[in-house]
């Protein structure tokens, strides 16, 4: 079987859940059927990558017009789809290419579901009038794809909410994995030694991009009122717009003054730092407002970290209520939220053994769900009901 995934994210250019899901999801089904890679962005020294797509010259690289470029892109992508089997796309980047390769070669498109533009509104701040050009390039594919791939039954009830033409046969909920070798608890100190990090101090992490979706504004609410002696740990990823960015790092800089032991560390490190990181901290905390899976809890459990989140999208699918961690309800508004995810964080600092029951816990749901041979497994059945 020939499959051919379409996706905007692939190492080294990988910014948020869906790049990671394809490159580990691409690793393990090539074990089990013939992959080839389609990405945006430089060429690839990956074997699984047939081609990378630049920038189109002819359009604009900025401003709202820059969704023309994926537009352009997807065009690029469908022409050289001839002999597939199978196209699968990742987010509204590359669905428009996987629709149509399969008008062009009469092919299944499936397209995995990571996020639904109706439900991001505040993506119109990061992309003007691209925003209408996302939604359409969405909307066009998931109405006719032959199959939807939901990363947890919450997203699956949103397809169906959002897209009422989707006929719910067509969805097929597979969550999102974790490779539990590569995230695993790590006992050197080298990469906290390098970022000035006390590895024996009570330290709260978290990893997301600086925008709205990821709760950023109550992650800082929440920061404020935990107690001195507490280590922060934050590691922002790249701002949606220069406004947030500017207003974050703001933000920061005021919290930096207001204390110590606070790490606003603006880069990606490479994920073996991550990694250590997470291994040395004692609870991960997720504030994000929408987050149709929440792969970046998983990381954390499988550090052996319990986890603070709010309960929203899929994150209820991961984290265990009291188990593996707390979940927060959203408020209303988010009005509180902060405060809120401050209580459940303080309660884990204030009982370590607790915090490390929840910690071997998290890891072993990990390892007993989140696999991703067994996610390869799940999507290549997939596959052959519709070859």
């Amino acid at each position: 079987m020939r499959v051919a995934l379409l996706t905007r994210e692939f190492p080294p250019e990988v910014y948020g859940g869906a790049g990671v899901h394809v490159e580990y999801l691409s690793r393990e089904l090539a074990k089990l059927v013939q992959v080839e890679v389609h990405c945006f962005g430089k060429g690839r020294s990956s074997p699984l990558v047939k081609h990378a797509y630049g920038t189109c010259d002819a359009l604009p690289s900025s401003g709202p017009a820059v969704a023309l470029q994926a537009m352009a892109t997807d065009l690029r992508m469908a022409a050289n789809l001839d002999g597939a089997e199978i196209v699968h796309s990742h987010t509204w980047y590359a669905n428009l290419g996987g629709h149509l390769a399969k008008l062009l070669y009469g092919v299944p498109h499936v397209m995995t579901a990571h996020s639904l533009e109706p439900l991001r509104p505040w993506k119109a701040e990061q992309l003007g009038g691209g925003y209408g050009i996302s939604s359409f390039c969405e909307r066009t594919a998931v109405e006719a794809a032959d199959a939807v791939i939901a990363v947890s039954s919450n997203m699956a009830d949103d397809v169906q909410r959002v897209y009422e033409a989707v006929d719910p046969s067509r969805i097929a909920v597979i969550h999102n994995g974790i490779d539990p070798a590569e995230y695993q608890p790590d006992p050197r100190t080298d990469a906290l030694e390098e970022l000035g990090i006390e590895p024996d101090r009570p330290t709260v992490i978290w990893v997301g991009r600086v925008t709205a979706q990821k709760g950023i504004r109550h992650l800082l609410d929440m920061a404020a009122l935990l107690p001195n002696e507490v280590q922060l740990v934050f590691l922002a990823g790249a701002a949606d717009t220069a406004e947030i960015g500017a207003e974050i790092s703001a933000r920061a800089a005021a919290l930096r003054a207001s204390r110590e032991g606070v790490h606003w560390i603006e880069s990606m490190l490479p994920r073996h730092q991550v990694v250590q990181l997470l291994s040395h901290s004692t609870v991960f905390v997720c504030p994000s407002v929408y987050e149709p899976f929440g792969l970046v809890n998983l990381e954390a459990m499988a550090c052996g970290l319990p986890v603070v989140a709010t309960a929203v999208g899929g994150i209820p699918e991961i984290v265990v209520d009291g188990v593996t961690g707390y979940l927060v309800p959203l408020p209303a508004g988010g009005e509180g939220l902060g405060e809120a995810l401050s209580h459940r964080v303080k309660e884990i600092l204030g009982d370590p053994a607790r915090a490390s029951a929840m910690g071997r816990a998290g890891r072993r749901r990990v390892l007993d769900h989140f696999t991703w041979g067994a996610i390869a497994a799940r999507t290549v059945e997939l596959y052959a009901t519709l070859i």
